[in-house]
Protein backbone atom coordinates (compact mmCIF):
# COMPACT_ATOMS: atom_id res chain seq x y z
CA UNK A 1 0.00 0.00 0.00
CA UNK A 2 1.11 3.56 -0.73
CA UNK A 3 0.76 6.28 1.90
CA UNK A 4 0.42 9.98 1.10
CA UNK A 5 0.13 13.10 3.22
CA UNK A 6 -1.09 16.05 1.14
CA UNK A 7 -0.64 19.54 2.61
CA UNK A 8 -1.34 18.25 6.12
CA UNK A 9 -1.41 20.59 9.10
CA UNK A 10 -2.03 19.56 12.68
CA UNK A 11 -2.61 21.68 15.78
CA UNK A 12 -3.33 20.75 19.38
CA UNK A 13 -4.90 22.93 22.07
CA UNK A 14 -2.38 24.06 24.70
CA UNK A 15 -3.38 26.40 27.56
CA UNK A 16 -6.52 27.27 25.66
CA UNK A 17 -4.73 28.24 22.45
CA UNK A 18 -3.93 26.27 19.28
CA UNK A 19 -0.39 24.92 19.17
CA UNK A 20 0.70 24.18 15.57
CA UNK A 21 2.69 20.96 15.36
CA UNK A 22 2.77 20.20 11.61
CA UNK A 23 2.60 22.72 8.78
CA UNK A 24 1.91 21.85 5.13
CA UNK A 25 3.42 18.35 5.23
CA UNK A 26 3.41 16.59 1.87
CA UNK A 27 5.16 13.23 1.66
CA UNK A 28 4.78 9.85 0.00
CA UNK A 29 5.82 6.38 1.08
CA UNK A 30 5.59 4.07 -1.91
CA UNK A 31 4.32 0.51 -1.73
CA UNK A 32 7.01 -1.69 -0.18
CA UNK A 33 9.30 1.29 0.47
CA UNK A 34 11.30 1.83 3.67
CA UNK A 35 11.23 5.52 4.68
CA UNK A 36 12.68 7.19 7.80
CA UNK A 37 11.67 10.43 9.49
CA UNK A 38 14.34 12.49 11.27
CA UNK A 39 14.01 15.77 13.12
CA UNK A 40 14.50 17.52 16.47
CA UNK A 41 12.35 16.57 19.46
CA UNK A 42 8.84 18.00 19.26
CA UNK A 43 8.84 18.47 15.49
CA UNK A 44 5.82 16.22 14.94
CA UNK A 45 7.42 12.95 13.79
CA UNK A 46 5.27 10.84 16.12
CA UNK A 47 2.21 12.88 15.15
CA UNK A 48 2.76 11.81 11.52
CA UNK A 49 2.79 8.17 12.68
CA UNK A 50 -0.45 8.71 14.63
CA UNK A 51 -2.11 10.34 11.62
CA UNK A 52 -1.23 7.43 9.33
CA UNK A 53 -2.32 4.92 11.99
CA UNK A 54 -5.69 6.69 12.19
CA UNK A 55 -5.18 7.58 15.86
CA UNK A 56 -5.34 11.32 15.06
CA UNK A 57 -7.09 13.37 12.38
CA UNK A 58 -5.37 16.23 10.53
CA UNK A 59 -6.50 19.78 11.20
CA UNK A 60 -6.39 20.29 7.44
CA UNK A 61 -5.10 18.39 4.44
CA UNK A 62 -5.50 14.74 3.50
CA UNK A 63 -4.02 11.42 4.58
CA UNK A 64 -4.44 8.85 1.80
CA UNK A 65 -3.81 5.12 1.57
CA UNK A 66 -3.73 3.87 -2.02
CA UNK A 67 -5.42 7.12 -3.02
CA UNK A 68 -8.35 6.75 -0.61
CA UNK A 69 -8.88 9.03 2.42
CA UNK A 70 -7.97 7.39 5.70
CA UNK A 71 -10.85 7.51 8.19
CA UNK A 72 -10.06 5.10 11.05
CA UNK A 73 -7.51 2.58 12.35
CA UNK A 74 -7.48 -0.90 10.84
CA UNK A 75 -5.34 -4.03 10.87
CA UNK A 76 -3.63 -3.17 7.58
CA UNK A 77 -1.64 -0.51 9.48
CA UNK A 78 0.11 -1.52 12.69
CA UNK A 79 2.34 0.48 15.05
CA UNK A 80 5.39 -0.48 17.09
CA UNK A 81 6.17 2.10 19.78
CA UNK A 82 9.35 2.86 21.74
CA UNK A 83 7.82 1.08 24.73
CA UNK A 84 7.04 -2.50 23.73
CA UNK A 85 3.74 -2.26 25.71
CA UNK A 86 3.40 -6.01 26.17
CA UNK A 87 0.64 -7.52 28.30
CA UNK A 88 2.51 -8.63 31.45
CA UNK A 89 0.05 -11.45 32.20
CA UNK A 90 0.58 -13.06 28.78
CA UNK A 91 3.54 -15.14 27.62
CA UNK A 92 5.52 -14.35 24.48
CA UNK A 93 3.17 -16.67 22.58
CA UNK A 94 0.11 -15.07 24.15
CA UNK A 95 1.26 -11.56 23.27
CA UNK A 96 2.01 -12.45 19.65
CA UNK A 97 -1.29 -14.32 19.33
CA UNK A 98 -3.33 -11.48 20.82
CA UNK A 99 -4.18 -9.59 17.61
CA UNK A 100 -5.04 -12.82 15.81
CA UNK A 101 -7.35 -13.80 18.65
CA UNK A 102 -9.10 -10.41 18.46
CA UNK A 103 -9.48 -10.99 14.70
CA UNK A 104 -11.28 -14.28 15.38
CA UNK A 105 -8.59 -16.60 13.99
CA UNK A 106 -9.18 -20.16 15.19
CA UNK A 107 -6.74 -21.39 17.88
CA UNK A 108 -4.68 -23.89 15.88
CA UNK A 109 -4.07 -21.51 12.98
CA UNK A 110 -3.22 -18.53 15.17
CA UNK A 111 -0.75 -20.61 17.20
CA UNK A 112 0.99 -21.76 14.00
CA UNK A 113 1.20 -18.19 12.68
CA UNK A 114 2.42 -16.81 16.01
CA UNK A 115 5.12 -19.46 16.32
CA UNK A 116 6.34 -18.69 12.79
CA UNK A 117 6.83 -14.98 13.57
CA UNK A 118 8.39 -15.77 16.95
CA UNK A 119 10.89 -17.90 15.01
CA UNK A 120 11.57 -14.99 12.63
CA UNK A 121 12.60 -12.77 15.57
CA UNK A 122 14.70 -15.60 17.07
CA UNK A 123 12.69 -16.14 20.25
CA UNK A 124 11.64 -19.76 19.79
CA UNK A 125 13.36 -20.72 23.06
CA UNK A 126 11.28 -18.13 24.95
CA UNK A 127 7.78 -18.95 23.70
CA UNK A 128 6.46 -19.50 27.23
CA UNK A 129 8.45 -16.72 28.96
CA UNK A 130 6.70 -13.66 30.37
CA UNK A 131 7.68 -10.03 29.75
CA UNK A 132 9.36 -9.61 33.15
CA UNK A 133 11.71 -12.45 32.20
CA UNK A 134 12.86 -10.75 28.97
CA UNK A 135 15.52 -8.16 28.21
CA UNK A 136 14.59 -4.85 26.58
CA UNK A 137 15.69 -6.06 23.17
CA UNK A 138 13.71 -9.28 23.51
CA UNK A 139 10.58 -7.32 24.43
CA UNK A 140 10.95 -5.23 21.28
CA UNK A 141 11.31 -8.43 19.24
CA UNK A 142 8.01 -9.61 20.69
CA UNK A 143 6.39 -6.26 19.83
CA UNK A 144 7.65 -6.51 16.24
CA UNK A 145 6.42 -10.11 15.93
CA UNK A 146 3.03 -9.09 17.36
CA UNK A 147 2.74 -6.36 14.72
CA UNK A 148 3.99 -8.47 11.80
CA UNK A 149 1.88 -11.55 12.54
CA UNK A 150 -1.15 -9.55 11.38
CA UNK A 151 0.64 -9.26 8.01
CA UNK A 152 0.07 -5.50 7.78
CA UNK A 153 0.51 -3.75 4.47
CA UNK A 154 1.90 -0.74 6.37
CA UNK A 155 4.21 -0.98 9.38
CA UNK A 156 4.72 2.17 11.46
CA UNK A 157 7.66 2.22 13.88
CA UNK A 158 8.03 5.08 16.36
CA UNK A 159 11.62 5.00 17.68
CA UNK A 160 11.37 1.28 18.43
CA UNK A 161 15.08 0.86 19.27
CA UNK A 162 15.73 4.16 21.07
CA UNK A 163 16.08 2.67 24.55
CA UNK A 164 18.35 -0.20 23.54
CA UNK A 165 22.12 -0.51 23.78
CA UNK A 166 24.11 -0.12 20.57
CA UNK A 167 24.81 -3.84 20.09
CA UNK A 168 21.17 -4.90 20.56
CA UNK A 169 20.05 -2.04 18.35
CA UNK A 170 22.32 -3.19 15.51
CA UNK A 171 21.05 -6.78 15.79
CA UNK A 172 17.40 -5.67 15.67
CA UNK A 173 18.05 -3.36 12.72
CA UNK A 174 19.40 -6.33 10.77
CA UNK A 175 16.48 -8.53 11.81
CA UNK A 176 13.97 -5.86 10.80
CA UNK A 177 15.60 -5.54 7.37
CA UNK A 178 15.55 -9.31 6.89
CA UNK A 179 11.83 -9.46 7.72
CA UNK A 180 11.09 -6.43 5.52
CA UNK A 181 12.91 -7.98 2.56
CA UNK A 182 10.91 -11.18 3.09
CA UNK A 183 7.41 -9.66 3.44
CA UNK A 184 7.91 -6.18 1.87
CA UNK A 185 5.45 -4.14 3.94
CA UNK A 186 5.51 -0.38 3.46
CA UNK A 187 7.54 0.97 6.41
CA UNK A 188 7.64 4.41 7.99
CA UNK A 189 10.29 4.50 10.73
CA UNK A 190 10.85 7.39 13.16
CA UNK A 191 14.31 7.81 14.66
CA UNK A 192 16.68 10.40 16.12
CA UNK A 193 19.70 8.39 14.97
CA UNK A 194 21.16 9.63 11.68
CA UNK A 195 23.30 6.52 11.12
CA UNK A 196 20.28 4.30 11.76
CA UNK A 197 18.19 6.24 9.24
CA UNK A 198 20.77 6.12 6.45
CA UNK A 199 21.56 2.49 7.19
CA UNK A 200 17.93 1.38 6.90
CA UNK A 201 15.96 3.64 4.60
CA UNK A 202 15.36 4.03 0.89
CA UNK A 203 14.63 7.70 1.62
CA UNK A 204 15.07 9.95 4.65
CA UNK A 205 12.75 12.90 5.29
CA UNK A 206 14.31 15.62 7.47
CA UNK A 207 11.64 17.51 9.45
CA UNK A 208 12.17 21.06 10.69
CA UNK A 209 11.61 22.25 14.26
CA UNK A 210 7.99 22.92 15.32
CA UNK A 211 5.82 23.45 13.46
CA UNK A 212 7.27 20.59 11.46
CA UNK A 213 7.82 21.11 7.76
CA UNK A 214 9.70 18.99 5.23
CA UNK A 215 13.19 20.48 5.28
CA UNK A 216 14.89 17.99 2.96
CA UNK A 217 14.60 14.53 1.42
CA UNK A 218 17.64 12.29 1.00
CA UNK A 219 17.33 9.33 -1.39
CA UNK A 220 19.75 6.63 -0.19
CA UNK A 221 20.57 4.46 -3.18
CA UNK A 222 23.35 2.42 -1.53
CA UNK A 223 22.74 -1.35 -2.04
CA UNK A 224 22.00 -3.48 0.99
CA UNK A 225 23.67 -4.82 3.07
CA UNK A 226 25.17 -1.41 3.83
CA UNK A 227 28.46 -0.77 5.59
CA UNK A 228 28.72 1.96 8.19
CA UNK A 229 31.84 3.51 6.63
CA UNK A 230 30.49 3.64 3.08
CA UNK A 231 31.50 7.11 1.79
CA UNK A 232 28.08 7.70 0.19
CA UNK A 233 26.35 7.00 3.52
CA UNK A 234 28.82 9.32 5.27
CA UNK A 235 28.01 12.09 2.78
CA UNK A 236 24.27 11.67 3.47
CA UNK A 237 24.93 11.74 7.21
CA UNK A 238 27.01 14.90 6.94
CA UNK A 239 24.24 16.70 5.01
CA UNK A 240 21.55 15.58 7.47
CA UNK A 241 23.60 16.47 10.55
CA UNK A 242 24.13 19.97 9.17
CA UNK A 243 20.40 20.46 8.67
CA UNK A 244 19.54 19.07 12.10
CA UNK A 245 22.16 21.29 13.73
CA UNK A 246 20.50 24.35 12.19
CA UNK A 247 17.10 23.24 13.48
CA UNK A 248 18.37 22.57 17.01
CA UNK A 249 20.05 25.99 17.07
CA UNK A 250 16.72 27.52 16.08
CA UNK A 251 14.91 25.72 18.94
CA UNK A 252 17.48 26.87 21.50
CA UNK A 253 17.25 30.46 20.29
CA UNK A 254 13.45 30.45 20.52
CA UNK A 255 13.15 28.61 23.84
CA UNK A 256 16.20 29.86 25.74
CA UNK A 257 17.01 33.12 23.99
CA UNK A 258 20.53 31.83 23.49
CA UNK A 259 22.63 31.41 20.39
CA UNK A 260 24.43 28.08 20.35
CA UNK A 261 26.64 27.10 17.42
CA UNK A 262 27.27 23.43 16.83
CA UNK A 263 30.76 22.57 15.60
CA UNK A 264 31.02 21.84 11.90
CA UNK A 265 30.98 18.10 11.29
CA UNK A 266 34.10 16.83 9.63
CA UNK A 267 33.54 16.41 5.90
CA UNK A 268 33.55 12.77 4.87
CA UNK A 269 35.64 11.58 1.99
CA UNK A 270 34.02 12.26 -1.39
CA UNK A 271 32.03 9.28 -2.68
CA UNK A 272 34.36 8.70 -5.63
CA UNK A 273 37.52 8.56 -3.52
CA UNK A 274 38.69 5.07 -2.47
CA UNK A 275 39.19 4.61 1.26
CA UNK A 276 42.26 2.85 2.56
CA UNK A 277 42.19 0.14 5.19
CA UNK A 278 44.81 1.68 7.48
CA UNK A 279 44.12 3.97 10.43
Amino acid sequence: MQVELQHVTKSFVHNGSPLPVLDDITLTVGEGEFVCLLGPSGCGKSTIIHLIAGLERPTSGDVLVDGRPLTRPDASRTVVFQDAALFPWLSVLGNVEFGLRMAGIEPRRRREQALEYIRLVHLSKFVHAYPHQLSGGMKQRVAIARALVLQPAILLLDEPFASLDAQTRAVLQNELLEIWELARPTILFVTHNVREATGLADRVYVISSRPGRIRDVQAVSVPRPRHAEDPVLLAHQHKILGLLGEEVEKVLREELGETVHFPEAQHPAPPDRPLGMHI
